[in-house]
């Protein structure tokens, strides 16, 4: 593989892999994706485009499977809803009707089979090309008050390569994630990566920095994951295919990390997904005063 070169132009779009069967929030997933489980009033997977346009990314591909029309769905226009709304002059719920429609421009492929998330990001590497371009998981919304995938984009932007983002957890919760090795660079929240592990054994992890679902990455990682064999789980790890691009920079340019330390909110496991919804809940502004009222007298007569 040859030495990846500088690309011109700002990077503009972003993949989110939404392929997923969802199985740990059966049966509510049964007939449903998992992407569109309302977080309050919204549904994750908005949150997630939100937030990849609020980095200056319009271009929005979307991994998709079987049963995942809704999503689609979700984000186009429903003429006959908007022409009810407005018969009746609701205009602040035909707002927020018409409000994920005028997003972004969607684009959408399928996966075909789940062979993994390293998988899923080659399907995108036809709309992507030869541009670097950024991944959005689902699972983690990061809070619009901590604008993680901005600095992200940024970061690579001045130093090439690839950028993941990383956030320190508890020994004990390692093995839940990848984990990446690092060194300290002049910037206090940016490390670069000199080696990652997917879901290490406990006591066998290079540190306590997690990857979470957010990636800008050099288009070389195509190149890297076609030639990259199934690994944990027999799947195609997008973890492994960095790994290699983080021991030879001749091959995609080097990979750095951005270390969060903001607010990150967990959708992919039930009780960090009903947390979430209590502290969104909580801050907002329509919501919070009342709702925060009766969670006080819930918790200290009921509990």
């Amino acid at each position: 593989m040859n030495q990846s070169l500088p690309r011109l132009g700002r990077i503009s779009k972003a993949v989110i892999p939404a392929a997923g069967l969802g199985t740990r929030f059966l049966p509510a997933t049964k007939a449903t994706p998992k992407e569109m489980l309302p977080v309050v009033d919204k549904p994750a997977i908005q949150y997630v485009v939100e937030e990849a346009v609020a980095a200056g990314l319009s271009d929005v591909l979307m991994i998709t499977g079987r049963n995942k029309r809704p999503l689609e769905d979700h984000f186009d226009r429903n003429h006959e809803l908007e022409e009810a709304l407005s018969r009746k002059g609701d205009a602040e719920r035909l707002s927020k009707v018409q409000e994920p429609s005028d997003l972004a421009t969607m684009h959408y492929v399928r996966q075909g089979a789940p062979r993994g998330l390293g998988h899923a990001v080659l399907c995108a590497a036809p709309h992507v090309g030869d541009q670097p371009f950024a991944v959005l998981l689902g699972d983690d919304l990061i809070d619009p008050r901590d604008p993680l995938l901005a600095r992200m984009v940024e970061v690579q932007e001045r130093e090439g390569g690839s950028v993941i983002a990383l956030m320190e957890v508890e020994p004990s919760q390692i093995h839940l994630y990848g984990c990446a090795a690092v060194e300290a660079t002049g910037d206090g929240d940016v490390v670069k990566v000199t080696d990652l592990v997917e879901k290490p054994e406990p006591g066998e992890a290079p540190s306590n920095y997690a990857i979470i679902g957010r990636y800008v990455l050099d288009p070389a990682v195509f190149e890297t994951l076609r030639e990259t064999e199934p690994g944990r789980g027999g799947e195609i790890q997008l973890t492994d295919a960095l790994q290699k691009l983080a021991s030879d920079e001749k091959i995609g340019g080097p990979v750095h990390g951005v270390v969060f330390k903001g607010r990150r909110y967990d959708t992919g496991d039930r009780g960090d997904y009903l947390r979430a919804i209590v502290r969104l809940a909580c801050e907002r502004e329509d919501l919070g005063p009342d709702f925060r009222a009766w969670l006080r007298r819930y918790v200290s007569e009921e509990m």
